[in-house]
């Protein structure tokens, strides 16, 4: 932790990674979500144990469910639970099936069915914080170019939208300034936001704040130059998705229209053929 009236010596991106892990540790390592567990209760609970510490699952859980926004449903416990359902039931229902233990030992693929069903609450939640992202860095651009910091900026911004209204990227930057007022340095408020969203234009943005901080370079030039950079490259993901869409629809082409086409040309001519040949 950097505390002012400190030499500092600017990290290496190992360095710099290693302090991210440190703290991915600390904010997730130390969860209470887990700690209702009894080693010495129900077999639900041994079981739990069993898994978290044999697979390491704990810390992974916890940080899938940290990039989800802590929702309050489903908890890390219900997401291990959910896991072990779909197993469970996945080796079950395979028994039964076929009557093989040695073939129902495949259901534990049920294991990791969920995890994709995360992954895509944690990707459309990324999607909502990039759509808000480039017009977020516009407007502290803006409140930075009339004489506030970057921290007054995102403050004085997230007091002029009404908590209802906030996506999930405000929700996110607020999470940043309350951890501030509670005494966390700058630094690790920005590297924790970074964290907690796992989108790769905002470890950027991060980056470029911390930088700004260490060299005293001017931050509105740097955010004006980053969002429309970000601008530019959503631009050429649209024009690569347009064009790859044309590709695309050959697959329903072959498999259904062609299909039908030929059906509706050739059916007459079998037809004829059926009935009583060609007529030549």
């Amino acid at each position: 932790m950097l505390h002012r009236g400190q030499p500092h010596v600017r990290a290496s991106p190992e360095e710099a990674e290693g302090d991210l892990s440190k703290l991915a540790k600390k904010d997730i390592g130390t969860s209470s979500a887990f700690s209702s567990l009894n080693p010495n209760g129900g077999l639900v609970d041994k079981l739990d144990l069993f898994l978290l510490k044999t697979f390491k699952l704990d810390v992974k859980i916890e940080e899938m469910h940290m990039m989800m926004g802590r929702p309050l449903k489903p908890t890390p416990l219900e997401m291990l639970h959910l896991k072990e359902m779909l197993a469970g039931g996945a080796i079950v229902g395979l028994f039964l099936a076929l009557g093989s233990p040695i073939v129902a030992m495949f259901g534990i693929i049920g294991f990791f069915i969920p995890d994709s069903m995360f992954q895509g609450k944690i990707r459309q939640r990324q999607a909502d914080i990039m759509r808000n992202f480039p017009t977020m860095v516009d407007l502290m651009a803006l409140t930075i170019e009339a004489g506030l910091d970057y921290m007054a900026a995102i403050e004085r911004i997230l007091k002029n939208v009404k908590q209802s209204q906030r996506t999930e990227l405000e929700n996110e930057l607020q999470k940043m300034i309350n951890e501030v007022q509670l005494g966390y340095t700058r630094r690790d408020a920005l590297k924790r936001l970074a964290m907690r969203t796992g989108v790769a234009e905002i470890r950027s943005f991060v980056g470029l704040i911390i930088q700004s901080d260490e060299l005293g370079t001017s931050l509105v030039e740097l955010l004006r130059n980053y969002a429309a950079d970000m601008r530019f490259r959503r631009l050429n993901k649209a024009e690569k998705l347009a064009a790859q869409a044309a590709t695309k629809m050959l697959i329903p082409l072959f498999i259904f229209i062609f299909p039908t086409v030929f059906i509706m040309m050739l059916a007459p001519m079998m037809k004829s053929l059926v009935q009583g040949g060609l007529g030549f």
